[in-house]
């Protein structure tokens, strides 16, 4: 079959336009990110024919290895991480389109190399010149690279073509290395270039949160501080460190999950309805709302923040080693492992309803969620009855392992007497629409791919969020952890981080059930 028909022949539904031509260099193509996540993607996004068929990719990386074969590799990997099986007249029709340069990044001499291969690709492919940069590196790297990009005219847009780049996190370690990335970037391109992924974004549940909270009239009236009592935001994860263990004792996990992933979750949440959904009036919400986050004192990040590093216990029955006993990490490491926090939105719509946080490593299941828990309702008409006490309503909009939304009401249990049980209406994603292959990052790609950057953060948004950890940061630097590690693998964090919420008269969503 010729090349071009190829997509054309395709037997999937097209949804949304095909992105536009051009090609993908990705920078640490050897890596795991590339073969695991962002190849799979690529093929996923040509099944669904949302790729151009003036389409190419360019893999840059330090591994001294042939075109052929890194053609060899890269087939190789799709076999074992494709979301799905591999249509071999399409898998052909894209390996055609895969080049490979190598050379040191920090290597000025790469750059012009890059380039003319890039010239040969466009008039190969027909890419109308158009180059999409993504950043699969340390983040060392991220700065030098655009740089050099610049200094061979490759991030110059002129005429018809475009120049974007993909910078993956982290986005810095703290406020003012945040601040200092930013600059370097935009010294040679425009905030319109670049787009900072995050690929929980790339998450169904995740979007869906604005379609959710501003198509349905029934949730949007109660979404505000006389109906709801607070939120929970819990990213859980089973898995230790993994092969991860040098990075995680640099990052920890404050660092690795707040700034970013939480944050992007509480803004999404808690926004205002922008305007239109035009990527800057989205994200315009958002800052606002990450910008109104109260700042913690010295003496509140004492009282309203809980950091924890998790020891040896069980996992699924199997017994797993301590954060200390893991590859690549100190045996007295005070890196925290696990995170818990308080913080109030300083606005009208969110006065007096705190947004509770918790993300850790070791814990009893996996799962992402953001937790809505309405006030109470008044116990007077049920003060005769065998009623003791009336559940809140809770909605929860589960990220992951599974994507969908659950309401939690009360309902009178059959019988004679008043009886109240809770009741769960589940909608799961896969249930009602089907499931999508998918790694998470086909739709974040495609964005990209047409200029779309609503799913992607801006600068100033990640500097505010910077803002908030910074503090906390600042004390734990201060005074060391005296008791690591503090909680057994397989439980959900320290006891203080129960306490919390306790001290509120709340408890934390319990997954497991």
């Amino acid at each position: 079959m010729a090349q071009a028909d190829v997509l054309s022949a395709m037997p999937q539904q097209r949804i949304g336009r095909p992105a536009d031509p051009c090609t993908m260099v990705i920078f640490g193509a050897a890596g795991d990110l590339t073969r695991r996540k962002l190849i799979p993607a690529l093929y996923n996004l040509a099944t669904n024919q949302l790729l151009s068929r003036e389409f190419a990719v360019v893999g840059v990386a330090r591994t001294q290895i042939s075109e052929d074969e890194f053609r060899k590799r890269i087939t190789n990997d799709i076999q074992q991480f494709a979301s799905n099986g591999v249509d071999r007249d399409l898998w052909e029709w894209f390996l055609r389109r895969l080049h490979y340069v190598h050379g040191d990044f920090k290597d000025s001499n790469l750059y012009p190399r890059l380039k003319e291969t890039l010239d040969k690709v466009d008039a190969e492919h027909s890419t109308h010149g158009n180059h999409l940069y993504y950043l699969a590196t340390a983040a060392d790297y991220f700065g030098p690279i655009v740089e050099q990009l610049a200094g061979v005219g490759l991030m110059h847009e002129g005429g018809e073509h475009w120049r974007r780049v993909i910078v993956e996190k982290p986005f810095g370690h703290d406020l003012e290395s945040a601040k200092n990335l930013n600059q370097q970037l935009l010294k040679v391109a425009d905030e319109r270039q670049i787009y900072r992924i995050d690929h929980y974004l790339g998450k169904e549940t995740v979007q869906n949160i604005l379609a959710f909270r501003f198509a349905n009239g029934i949730f949007e009236p109660i979404w505000n501080r006389r109906y709801i009592d607070h939120i929970q935001i819990s990213v859980a994860e089973t898995v230790g460190v993994e092969s991860r263990g040098s990075y995680y004792d640099q990052a920890g996990a404050l660092r690795d999950m707040v700034p970013n992933h939480i944050m992007q979750l509480i803004s999404l949440t808690a926004m205002e309805p922008p305007v239109s959904f035009r990527a800057d009036a989205v994200r315009d919400e958002q800052a606002k709302i990450l910008h109104a986050i109260q700042p913690l004192s010295a003496e509140d990040v004492l009282s309203k923040t809980v950091r924890g590093q998790y020891g040896s216990g069980l996992i699924n029955g199997e017994r797993v080693p301590g954060y200390r006993e893991e590859e690549g990490v100190p045996h007295d490491s005070k890196n925290e492992t696990f995170v818990a926090m308080k913080l109030q939105i300083d606005n009208w719509r969110w006065a007096d309803v705190p947004f509770y946080l918790r993300t850790g490593k070791r814990l009893p299941s996996r799962s992402t969620a953001v937790v809505i828990q309405f006030r109470r309702a008044p116990f007077v008409l049920f003060r005769d009855t065998p009623v003791e006490n009336l559940m809140p309503n809770q909605l929860v909009m589960h990220i992951q392992p599974e994507e969908g939304i659950s309401l939690r009401f009360a309902a009178k249990v059959p019988g004679p007497a008043m009886r109240l049980g809770a009741v769960d209406m589940n909608f799961e994603y896969a249930d009602y629409f089907g499931s999508q292959p998918s790694t998470g990052y086909e739709r974040l790609l495609h964005d990209c791919m047409i200029g779309d950057a609503t799913l992607f953060q801006r600068a100033d948004m990640v500097e505010a969020g910077w803002c908030v950890v910074s503090p906390v940061l600042d004390v734990w630097k201060a005074l060391p952890p005296r008791n690591f590690p503090n909680y057994a693998a397989g439980t959900w964090g320290p006891r203080d981080a129960e306490d919390l919420l306790e001290r509120d008269g709340r408890h934390w969503r319990d997954f497991e059930k």
